[in-house]
């Protein structure tokens, strides 16, 4: 599988990249055999880039993770966490109080409190425990998770902690990973981060990050990582009550769904084949991040990222009004 360096780091990147946010109870809960089996899967496929979270299912994410790449060679993968959100243990009588942790969208006891901490000690602490729950003593890439409403927090004192482990060696790579392109693009504009993580802002349905993100990321030669490639899943299985970023899709974007799924089946290529190689042919784009709960999931996504497609299907989508002119 092809890979990518990010930026001007060392740090490598295949172009399919495992997110392990699934394997952490995300909305239900996985198995310990599936989990594993899932990134055993991932491996076999030629996937070297795994992507993790405090935030998924209060450590389980890690936990599962670092755990199933245990007896892989350390210098053969890379993997990804984040920092944003400290987990504080609840007191003995008070776990589980907070019931299976859904409101937070994840199947597990509610051991833990979340709690947002963008200062340089809560970036320490964060990356301290997350190596503990790894079992790793080094990460590849930290992102800033989610920072909307801690901006200046983030960008002056998170970001510069970020700096100083990533010139001492701590971490290989340094960044923010956010669901909107407008932070994202001051991250790379006023600071020296190595890439960007954008959910569901480059897509066969939301072209977005075309308007400043993707051309400053070009520009200055720093990378980005696609994630929400299927707009959590309306990409995927177009159909009355498909979810759209989460939420019920809105009809104006179900029937748009529909009419690129009729141009690329009209060439033979199934929509989520299409949603998966779409972001990859920008120069600035490094990779896509593809959450996944099973073997089978896994298989299926590297299976279309093998597919061809053809030019053909990208000049039909644009000739049709349903990619921006100045996209793929």
């Amino acid at each position: 599988m092809r890979r990518n360096r990010l930026g001007s780091s060392a740090v490598e990147v295949t172009e399919l990249s495992f997110g392990a946010a699934a394997i952490g109870n995300l909305f239900t809960a996985v198995e310990p055999e599936r989990a594993a089996a899932a990134v055993a899967a991932a491996w076999d496929e030629g996937v070297r880039y795994f992507d993790t979270a405090p935030h998924y299912g209060l450590g389980l994410s890690e936990r599962r993770l670092g755990e199933a790449l245990r007896d892989r060679p350390r210098d053969a993968y890379v993997l990804s966490t984040k920092v944003g959100r400290v987990l504080d243990p609840l007191p003995a009588d008070a776990t589980g109080r907070g019931g299976d942790g859904l409101s937070e969208g994840f199947a597990v006891p509610a051991t833990h409190r979340r709690r947002w901490d963008f200062s340089a000690d809560g970036v320490r602490r964060s990356i301290e425990d997350s190596l503990e729950r790894l079992g790793l003593d080094r990460i590849d890439i930290v992102y800033l998770h989610d920072p909307d409403n801690h901006a200046e927090t983030a960008f002056h004192e998170a970001y510069p902690e970020l700096e100083k482990l990533r010139a001492q060696g701590v971490v290989g790579a340094i960044g923010a990973g956010m669901n909107q392109t407008a932070m994202l693009t001051r991250f790379l504009r006023d600071t020296d981060v190595d890439v960007v993580l954008c959910a569901g802002r480059y897509t066969l349905l939301d072209q977005s990050a075309l308007n400043g993100l993707l051309p400053e990321a070009a520009a200055r030669g720093r990378s980005v990582v696609v994630g929400g490639v299927f707009n959590s899943g309306l990409l995927a299985d177009p159909r009355p009550g498909a979810t759209y970023d989460y939420t019920a899709a809105p009809l104006s974007l179900l029937d748009r769904a529909l009419r690129i799924k009729a141009v690329t089946e009209g060439h033979g290529v199934p929509l989520r084949a299409a949603a998966l190689h779409y972001p990859l042919a920008h120069p600035a784009v490094a990779g896509v991040l593809v959450g996944t709960r099973s073997p089978d999931e896994v298989r299926d996504a590297a299976a279309l990222l093998r597919r061809e497609i053809p030019d053909e299907l990208w000049d039909e989508l644009r000739a049709e009004g349903l990619l921006t002119e100045n996209g793929h």
